[in-house]
């Protein structure tokens, strides 16, 4: 990954972070790793721990955000998930989540996939 590319990226998670705080989410954790996992956003509401994938973009890219969010990407996500909810005890419901960020010239646009997937039933621990 380039450097305007993590850039982009990291700019992303932040106005992601603002917009869940914006809608009265508590931010837990951002860029949370342990091994070879790692979550983007966790925050959490009064009844749900929520799992935040956020994609960033240019207008100009021909793919959109959301669509990068492939099985492959969903079962690492619901690992790491899996991981979280053990080492931090929670007891809460977990939900999965999507932020899309696109940067357009002027403007940034930010659309919230609440519930964007599910866990396989096929995942296995």
């Amino acid at each position: 990954m380039n450097h305007q590319n993590l850039k982009t990226g990291l700019d992303g998670e932040e106005q992601a972070r603002q917009y869940l705080t914006s809608i009265g989410y508590r931010i837990l954790h951002s860029n949370w790793r342990w091994r070879h996992y790692e979550l983007d956003i966790i925050a959490e509401n009064d009844s749900e721990l929520i799992v935040v994938e956020v994609k960033t973009r240019s207008a100009a890219f021909l793919m959109s955000p959301g669509q990068a969010v492939n099985r492959s990407k969903i079962d690492r996500i619901v690992a790491a998930a899996d991981v979280y909810v053990r080492h931090f005890n929670v007891e809460k419901a977990v939900r999965f989540d999507i932020i899309t960020v696109v940067h357009k010239q002027k403007s940034v646009e930010i659309e919230h996939i609440e519930n964007a997937f599910y866990p396989p039933l096929t995942w296995k621990r």
